[in-house]
């Protein structure tokens, strides 16, 4: 028979002069981890922002067509009698009439 071979071992074998060796990689790494945990807070913020102005554009929107409508709507001959008529004042029954002076050193 054959002599038996040590069994290797299957964990891992850190110790502090493999830490202290790898350190800056390690280091690098936590540096990178942050960056990219901060960027993709930063894009969420912007997207949620997007979406929050992009419904204020549209209630916007709808609130510029319906003034638009009423405005529309009581700039009509008819509303606008209706307005004025509480002041004393009435829509002409006959055309306007021009008015001319005519001065005496002519």
């Amino acid at each position: 028979m054959h002599s038996p071979e040590p069994r290797k071992e299957w964990r891992l074998r850190i110790n502090y002069r493999m830490l202290v060796r790898n350190m800056p990689f390690i280091g690098f790494l936590a540096v990178l981890a942050l960056i990219y945990i901060a960027n993709s807070h930063l894009a969420e913020k912007r997207i949620r922002r997007i979406n929050k102005l992009g419904k204020e554009i549209k209630e916007l929107k709808w609130e510029y067509l319906n003034v638009k409508s009423q405005l529309m709507f009581q700039s009509k001959m008819s509303e606008v009698s209706k307005a004025v008529e509480p002041l004393g004042l009435k829509q002409l029954s006959s055309p306007p009439q021009k008015i001319e002076l005519k001065n005496e050193n002519n």
